[in-house]
């Protein structure tokens, strides 16, 4: 996913505090470049910086979580919004937009 320049601090503070994936070191030779990745188990999110960055709004990557209520209630309480759309059979399911305005869809198994 891409972010905007500079602008690190800000996706460790949604990535790591807010949605809990914790932040891994990039290989010396791409760290030159910006960006930050989070890695918990197989879930692997590596931003990017772009100089001309637009949003992904609509393409969006699905996290699968569990403990879903909890976790966009800490979304909220850090500033950010949840939005609900139609139901997906066999999840319960949610969007976020991370501070560069990259839509989340967040996802639990029923």
């Amino acid at each position: 996913m891409a972010m905007l320049v500079g602008e690190e601090d800000t996706a460790r503070h949604f990535y790591a505090e807010v949605l809990g994936i914790p932040e891994v070191a990039k290989p010396p030779h791409l760290a030159k470049r910006g960006g930050c990745w989070f890695e918990r188990g197989p879930l692997k999110v590596h931003l990017g910086v772009e100089q001309d960055f637009r949003p992904a709004k609509k393409a969006h990557p699905a996290f699968t979580v569990t403990g879903l209520p909890l976790l966009v209630a800490q979304i909220e309480a850090a500033g950010f919004c949840v939005g609900e759309d139609e139901a997906l059979e066999g999840y319960n399911r949610c969007y976020v937009t991370d501070p560069f305005g990259n839509r989340i869809e967040l996802m639990e198994p029923v």
